[in-house]
């Protein structure tokens, strides 16, 4: 939008401060008009409004609900920014003025729809002041001040502010506590030694209040204006806000919907859980990358490295708030110009997705339910005998002795090695599934899993130091905890043990957000900030430990607060690594929760889907969306996981699929053979 634009260009000169590194402004300079100022579209909008409150002044002989201040009737409705986020909370007059924020109603919407805030910020609220700024050897280093509490507990008074020219298509932007260590996020990013030379973007910073505005050289386009609500960093509640240039926004994963995101009063909700994919719900994994096409054909992307609960809130001024309980603030913003640019540039800081082995691009079968290897055996024969190219054939957790990781069944699965053998005499190959709750219950002695793991001390730990005891399919079970180097070790052991027996050619890690039957604990959660934040994000069950284990859970790195969402990545990196000492070979590996960087070590398949044409048809996006996130090796379970499907939509499903990166039929048990 052109006001946008004016912005940037008409700032009092004492406001900007190039890359190039102008010399500190003193605080208290340098304030900016609303963000929204400028507009003669908005200004007309403006006017109109206000005239329409003057009538119904007159007509109804006062306010329509309680009384507005002449600055909040200003801002118009799609620049309003929510200052009241908490869901399952009546937005009172009361409420919202205790925090010093505009309250305004809008028109009620149907259940479970958002709209319009009730409760939004005023163009002055109190925010942070830039009061210094320096030169460093890759960029500039600042000091942010605020002088006023925020409304949420234990907020944070200085803020150093780190910015890098990392390269002509890559800024380094990162918030964090001045004075204490703050919890990061474990991932290895490059690290540049100069400072870029012919960047592509130009960087001016709003002293009072701070505020980043970037822009693309070339055009003029604002990517980003952070002045357009308060930036708030209180130890578990840090957001901010910022302007978008266009209504066209990708990523921000995994959730399941069109690949274009609604900017409708949207939230997009990032915290790993076990569910089937459902439209609104946060699903398995968390990406906070998105990827914006600007007009004229541009694009940018910007990825917050963040792990903890999050959410991200989309608006139609075009804006975008980031709200998220733990970490810092560390962005990278990438200029692409193309969104091919954008991607490469992204994985750069990620890393670039390994290269499978061949065999895996190929057909893969499999369901829950085989019953045996011997019904498993007859799969693959009917295969050969309809000519159906196969290349991997898997068992879903029925070869399990009890549903316990790295056991056999004896009984039912006894010629599973000779099962093996045979598809490699046919040049196939064979996968099997590991979840990572080991179970706790058989008797001691008879299950080194976990009589080694609890006694090297490899699982996650109640806050009283004992293992924290949930329950998945083989019962009660204890957490491996892959964020401890000692726990790749074992699991390789118990690898090395079941590959002598059964010589499997790949992995598939379910399971794995962790999932929970229980929530929390046996024993739930304990009191206190971690398993009860001050603020939750609107995570399906309306609790940090809904199906997963308890927030405050204890692993060697940090708290399971800040890994929850490093889960799958933790695993998934253990497990392409034992792979990799076992084999010799490129490994293949399939995991249901990620991060970015998983790309890395493994692929990924959409999840638990239903047996339904618009399950079908919602693959598509999942797996553009995918190869935004750098993991390319995706897929969905071709006809439908559970439920029964029909000789046409699986006809139809199996014409997709073989079109899919990682291409795989499977299905649950007691419904139709595929």
């Amino acid at each position: 939008m052109k006001s946008y634009q004016k912005l940037s260009t008409a700032q009092p000169a004492a406001c900007r401060v190039e890359e190039e590194g102008a010399a500190p402004m003193p605080s208290g300079h340098g304030k900016l008009a609303p963000w929204w100022v400028g507009s003669g579209l908005l200004v007309a909008a403006v006017l109109l409004s206000t005239i329409t409150v003057w009538v119904l002044r007159q007509v109804s002989g006062g306010w329509l609900g309680p009384t507005a201040p002449p600055e909040c009737l200003l801002v118009p409705e799609s620049h309003r920014f929510d200052c009241y986020p908490e869901r399952r909370v009546v937005v009172t007059q009361e409420l919202c003025e205790s925090r010093g924020c505009c309250f305004i109603q809008s028109a009620p919407l149907a259940e479970g729809k958002q709209g319009v805030p009730w409760c939004f910020y005023p163009p002055d609220f109190p925010s942070y002041t830039l009061e210094s700024l320096n030169q460093t050897a890759l960029g500039m280093v600042g000091l942010l001040v605020r002088r006023e509490k925020a409304y949420y507990p234990q907020d944070i008074e200085r803020l150093r502010l780190d910015v890098e020219f990392e390269t002509d298509t890559r800024l380094h932007i990162k918030i964090t506590d001045a004075a204490n260590p703050r919890y990061e996020v474990p991932l290895d990013v490059p690290r540049v030694m100069k400072r870029a030379e012919n960047p592509i973007y130009s960087l001016n910073f709003s002293w009072d209040p701070f505020g980043v505005l970037l822009q693309r050289r070339a055009t003029g386009t604002v990517l980003l204006n952070t002045t357009v609500a308060p930036l708030i960093f209180a130890d578990q509640f840090l957001q901010i806000s910022t302007s978008l240039p266009s209504k066209f926004l990708y990523g921000l994963g995994e959730h399941r919907g069109s690949l274009l995101h609604s900017l409708d009063w949207n939230t997009l909700t990032l915290w790993a859980r076990d569910v089937s994919p459902t439209e609104s719900f946060n699903l398995y994994g968390a990406h906070p990358f998105y990827l914006l096409m600007e007009e004229g054909g541009n694009a940018h992307g910007v990825f917050l490295l963040n792990s903890n609960a999050m959410e991200v809130a989309l608006q139609p001024a075009p804006g975008l708030t980031w709200r998220t309980i733990g970490g810092v603030l560390d962005f990278y913003i990438f200029l692409g110009p193309d969104p091919n640019m954008v991607i490469q540039q992204y994985q750069q800081v990620i890393g670039f997705p390994a290269m499978p082995p061949f065999w895996a691009l190929g057909f893969h079968l499999c369901r829950w339910g085989y019953g045996s290897s011997n019904e498993t055996w007859q799969t693959v024969r009917a295969m050969r005998n309809y000519q159906i190219p196969q290349d991997g054939q898997w068992n879903d957790i029925d070869y399990m002795d009890g549903y316990r990781d790295f056991t056999l069944d004896s009984q039912k699965f006894a010629s599973l090695p000779s099962l093996v053998e045979d598809l490699h005499r046919h040049g196939q190959h064979y996968v099997m599934i590991l979840d990572p709750g080991i179970s706790s219950t058989s008797p001691h002695g008879s299950y080194w899993p976990f009589d080694e793991g609890l006694r090297r001390g490899l699982f996650l730990n109640t806050t009283q130091g004992q293992p924290l005891i949930g329950q998945v399919w083989p019962g009660f079970t204890a957490f491996a905890d892959f964020s401890n180097p000692d726990t790749h070790q074992w699991w390789l052991e118990n690898l090395q043990h079941f590959y002598a027996h059964v010589p499997f050619d790949g992995l598939w890690i379910d399971m794995n957000e962790p999932s929970n039957f229980m929530d929390g604990s046996e024993d739930g959660c304990p009191p206190g900030e971690l398993d009860n934040p001050p603020y939750t994000p609107a995570v399906l069950g309306d609790s940090l430990s809904a199906k997963t284990v308890c927030a405050s859970a204890k692993q060697k790195v940090s708290v399971h607060y800040n890994l929850h969402n490093l889960y799958g990545l933790m695993e998934a990196k253990a497990t392409a690594s034992a792979l990799i000492q076992l084999r010799g070979k490129r490994p293949f590996l399939i995991s249901r929760s990620t991060f970015p960087s998983q790309g890395r070590y493994s692929g990924h398949w959409l999840g638990d889907n239903r047996s339904q044409w618009k399950d079908m048809c919602y693959s598509i996006p999942g797996l553009l969306s995918f190869s935004l996130f750098g993991i390319p090796l995706v897929g969905a379970d071709i006809c439908g996981f559970s439920g029964s499907t029909s000789e046409e939509l699986c006809t139809r499903w199996m014409q997709l699929g073989a079109f899919y990166p990682f291409s795989r039929n499977h299905n649950t048990q007691n419904e139709k053979v595929e």
